[in-house]
């Protein structure tokens, strides 16, 4: 996702949302988006996991899962107004906050129910919901390059805050931390830690410098992300 493409997905998003009595300010916007932001990412994963595991059971409940009703397929049949609010608060929400979680649960899995542990759903127009909904489910979160714009949507939200402390959160512009990626000419095979991860701009320039090298290796550049992962999280 470009800048140009970027800057215009943030402004759909706020122009709907300011219509909307339920959202109060900037701080509401961002906790608002930042949940459908996650189911929708989270489903793009889902679909790979069913490919790679052949026996993967998610922890969402199918008809809390994003592609059973978020995605709008055209049909006319996609919830919408006062029958989208009632499945938002009354199933979604509460679904997805008492989910049964034990310290046997797979980190991939019980980060669902933390994530809503103190989500809210702000909107009260079903309506604008809805066009909220179809916005994000046109990203395509299951791109490699577009995977990335996660973090680059929130910074820019926070850029157009009067100040990014007012909401409690600070980062790092992305030509710093693409800067010092490019200094420590980071290796495949070394570690590196971020401390302070917000929005994963480290992260994220730390992979794109070594993307050079995925084009003289076999392991396809998201399964060489995956793997590594997967690994230190284990």
């Amino acid at each position: 996702m470009n800048t140009t493409n970027l800057g215009t997905f943030v402004k759909r998003l706020r122009d709907i949302m300011r219509m909307d009595a339920g959202i109060s300010g900037d701080a509401q916007r961002i906790e608002q988006i930042a949940w459908m932001l996650f189911l929708k990412v989270y489903d793009a994963k889902e679909s790979d996991w069913e490919v790679e595991e052949d026996d993967y059971e998610s922890i969402i409940p199918e008809e809390c899962r994003w592609q059973n009703w978020a995605h709008d397929d055209g049909s006319g049949s996609a919830l919408t107004a006062d029958a989208l609010l009632d499945f938002v608060n009354n199933t979604l929400f509460r679904t997805l906050k008492e989910l049964e979680v034990t310290r046997d649960t797979p980190i991939k899995k019980a980060i669902v129910k933390t994530t809503f542990a103190d989500a809210n759903n702000y909107m009260k127009d079903g309506v604008q919901l809805r066009q909220v909904l179809n916005v994000i489910d046109g990203l395509d979160f299951g791109d490699y390059e577009e995977s990335h714009a996660f973090g680059e949507i929130y910074e820019a939200i926070l850029k157009e805050l009067q100040s990014a402390g007012s909401a409690g959160e600070f980062y790092t512009p992305r030509a710093v931390t693409s800067f010092m990626a490019q200094i420590i000419q980071p290796k495949i095979g070394e570690q590196m830690a971020d401390f302070a991860c917000g929005t994963g701009g480290f992260l994220t320039s730390w992979l794109a410098d070594i993307e050079a090298f995925f084009l003289v290796m076999t392991i396809p550049p998201r399964k060489l992300v995956q793997t590594t992962f997967t690994t230190q999280l284990a």
